[in-house]
């Protein structure tokens, strides 16, 4: 290489030593990334929206539409039902599911996730968050709110007479809207419950789902669909308690003096044959919905429907028999995802201290050196006084054998 190079080269060597070192240094143990803007670049890169996606260039990244929980055929709005099959009986309603509660199988469906006001129906996702949370044996002693909550009620008062597990039963048998308030009050409040009911929707994968009451009165941006319902009644199933509560005709609850006699306003778990329950809602704006369960040969079938402006028992009823004649005979045209699975805690952290580190040889005699932080590395002045040594030294050869020529 010619000397009139070397010039170039050192202010490579200058640039390369400058630039490169102390980036090292100050990511020792960090892996290196494919991004042109280094390891940190990435990630600025990538929190801009102008990192490449495993699936795209480089550019913004633009979200495409998710596909239906459940399948794609679930995002159909109007009837979706297995080929070769009669489809189901007729019904009023908007939207409804029918499944396999055992294998999640979705059979039909109609408007699977149409989002629509849930109306009582969300009284089973408050029991669903609740119910793990709250000591059934507690004493209650209702606020003048709960008492004063409107619409269905059990006709509490504020005088210490309820266990949690009186509220449950009324929740669900009677709708008692007063319950489902000093349900909530008693896990902490009304915000700490719509944000634990709002969880455990998402846990559920219930994203149609958004809870602003625990009782189901109407309110601007409350919304489930006949999906949702379904997951939450799957998901209560399997709670030993859930299922009591929705499966009890009568019981009685406590009253100042004595008790009272209570009925489930569920009216198929007197005609249905198998008939285990969950939950019926009415409101104006809502109308009608429904999510129930019922069990006959060793099998179980769920149906939910939405919006439906007439009485729909009847219609229920064909609906369950058309789940439990055509489960396990068809191909199924959605499923019932499982819940998220909980989180695997991290083991806990070692709580001996670890020992001195040994100290450096020299240490003692260079303070200065003992307190300078291991991965510090060595000072950037360092570098660039060597890069402008090795400069001067080339450019003082390049003059010295340019004189004696």
């Amino acid at each position: 290489m010619g000397i009139k190079h070397l010039a170039p080269v050192g202010v490579l060597l200058a640039a390369t030593t400058f630039l490169g070192a102390p980036a090292q240094a100050r990511t020792a143990g960090v892996p290196a990334t494919g991004s042109p803007a280094g390891p940190h670049g990435a990630d600025l890169l990538n929190d801009l929206g102008w990192w490449p996606s495993a699936t795209g260039p480089l550019g913004p990244h633009t979200r495409g539409e998710r596909e239906p929980v459940g399948g794609s055929r679930l995002g159909e709005r109007g009837l979706i039902v297995p080929r070769g099959v009669k489809a189901p009986p007729k019904t009023a309603a908007k939207a409804y599911v029918i499944a396999d509660a055992e294998t999640g199988a979705v059979l039909a469906a109609k408007d699977a996730h149409g989002r629509y006001l849930p109306a009582s129906t969300l009284k089973a996702l408050t029991a669903l968050t609740l119910i793990p949370k709250l000591d059934k044996n507690r004493k209650i002693r209702p606020s003048v709110r709960a008492v004063n909550e409107e619409g269905s009620a059990v006709g509490l008062v504020t005088k210490p007479l309820y266990t949690v597990d009186d509220l449950f039963k009324a929740l669900m048998l009677v709708s008692g809207n007063d319950c489902a308030m000093a349900l909530a009050e008693a896990n902490g409040g009304l915000a700490a419950t719509l944000a634990d009911m709002n969880a455990e929707a998402k846990r559920l994968q219930a994203f149609d789902t958004v809870a602003k009451t625990p009782s189901g009165l109407d309110k601007p941006g409350q919304s489930s669909s006949a999906y949702d319902l379904a997951l939450i009644a799957r998901a209560g199933l399997a709670n030993a308690d859930f299922r009591r509560y929705i499966s009890t005709k009568t019981d009685k609850f406590p009253a100042p003096k004595g008790y009272y006699e209570i009925g489930n306003h569920n009216k198929l778990l007197w005609r249905y044959k198998g008939m285990i329950g969950v939950k019926n809602g009415w409101t104006s704006k809502a109308l009608g919905s429904f999510v129930g369960a019922a069990k006959r040969n060793g099998h179980t079938v769920i149906v939910s429907i939405m919006r439906h402006d007439g009485y729909f028992w009847e219609e229920v009823a064909d609906l369950l028999d058309w789940g439990f004649a055509n489960r396990g005979r068809v191909a199924p045209v959605g499923q019932l995802v499982d819940p998220i699975p909980e989180p695997t805690p991290l083991p806990a952290p070692p709580t001996a201290s670890a020992p001195p580190a040994a100290p450096t040889p020299g240490s003692e005699r260079n303070p200065a050196a003992a307190a300078r932080p291991a991965d510090e590395g060595i000072p950037i002045g360092y570098y660039v006084l060597g890069a402008g040594l090795l400069g001067g030294l080339v450019w003082l050869v390049y003059g010295l054998r340019r004189r004696f020529r």
